[in-house]
């Protein structure tokens, strides 16, 4: 199902059919080097699933994102809730293949997520959480109007990321 589109991209919800794309974007080393490692298989089959959990709870969650030209796969993008410093907060994430990255695709792809974000859900904040390495993920967040409102070691195994922000 269709969710968002912006001038290159559709995106939509995640199906159990989208395995292979996703397995090879989150698999891969380059895409995960600021995770803990890339996602096997088994485990991304499992992230579909969270996804299609979070799309029922909380309507919003990763949607994959394609190429309106020729429907290729080009990653992933979206809106989910994730605890941090013990506050829910709303995080936008994304991963682009490699072959599309620097192309503007996270940043358009963002964007779109970020005033669904506001418009549908009523949102008056959204964050992104970034590892403090990731330029190119920071320059996304910086370009969708987030700015840099803390470091702080208060989200997952306590690895340092820092969190921007943006009001809606």
């Amino acid at each position: 199902m269709s969710v968002l589109s912006t001038p290159r991209l559709v995106l939509r919800e995640m199906v159990e059919g989208d395995l292979d794309d996703l397995a090879a974007l989150l698999g891969d080393p380059q895409v995960m080097r600021y995770y803990p490692r890339p996602r096997t298989r088994a485990e991304t089959l499992e992230w579909i699933r969270r996804n299609r959990t979070r799309y029922r709870e909380d309507g919003h969650g990763l949607w994959t994102m394609r190429l309106r030209d020729g429907d290729v796969f080009a990653g992933d993008c979206g809106l989910t809730v994730q605890r941090v410093d013990g506050v829910d907060e709303l995080e936008l994430g994304y991963h682009v293949v490699p072959a599309l990255q620097r192309t503007g695709l996270a940043t358009e792809a963002a964007r779109a997520c970020r005033d669904w974000a506001r418009t549908v859900l009523g949102a008056d904040r959204v964050i992104a959480i970034i590892h403090p390495d990731n330029v190119a993920s920071q320059r996304v967040a910086l370009h969708t109007g987030l700015t840099l409102e803390k470091r702080t070691t208060g989200y997952g195994a306590g690895a340092e990321v820092l969190i921007f922000a943006a009001a809606l």
